[in-house]
């Protein structure tokens, strides 16, 4: 039960990745480079092709959402019913360091998506302009691009975080052995050899 819920969060976290980064892709794809602009007396009224870009930059923000969420739950999950104190967890350096980044990477995805998103559709909304030179522009080109492959490293960076969060808590529930640290020798033991050398 304890891999099954550790595989199905890791198979959820990577599967809403590859679909927030699918779905920028193909927003960038389908992004037309320019709106056609239509001149009348004293304004420009520019007309944008049919397309699905907006709904799939929302669609990639709403599935970057979802993994990051998991992402977090991943690392604050009870495993096989044991919870560990969050300061227990994050005595392991790398664990914080990882952790920081799979943040910062996941909100700088959902910032260039929600922009890139929010900027294709005021274009589309306000198509009336005063200026006649206007020439019906769209969105920066690269922006749902970029936004996709940030989704896709920070779920990868998820990913890890996971993997380090079971290290970090394996650590954490076997302090308990007796044979002590790794290179620790008990003085019983030293006393034993001892006493067998002087016998010989």
């Amino acid at each position: 039960m304890f891999i099954n819920r550790t595989a199905q969060i890791s198979v959820a976290i990577a599967t809403f990745g590859v679909v927030a980064f699918i779905f920028g892709v193909i927003a960038e794809n389908k992004k037309p480079a320019a709106g056609t602009a239509i001149r009348g007396q004293d304004v420009v009224i520019c007309k944008y092709p049919s397309d699905p870009t907006v709904a799939l930059g929302v669609l990639s923000v709403l599935t970057l959402f979802v993994s990051s969420i998991l992402g977090v739950t991943s690392i604050f999950f009870p495993y096989k019913g044991q919870s560990v104190p969050t300061k227990a967890l994050f005595q392991s350096t790398t664990l914080l360091v990882f952790f920081a980044v799979a943040v910062s990477v996941s909100l700088l995805a959902e910032g260039m998506m929600i922009w890139a998103s929010i900027t294709e559709g005021l274009h589309r909304v306000r198509n009336v302009h005063r200026n006649l030179n206007y020439d019906c522009p769209t969105a920066k080109t690269g922006l749902f691009g970029g936004a996709a492959f940030l989704a896709l490293d920070a779920s990868l960076f998820w990913l890890v975080c996971q993997m380090l969060t079971l290290n970090a808590r394996a650590d954490y529930l076997e302090d308990d052995d007796p044979k002590g640290d790794y290179g620790q020798v008990l003085a019983t033991d030293y006393e034993v050899d001892v006493n067998k050398n002087n016998k010989v």
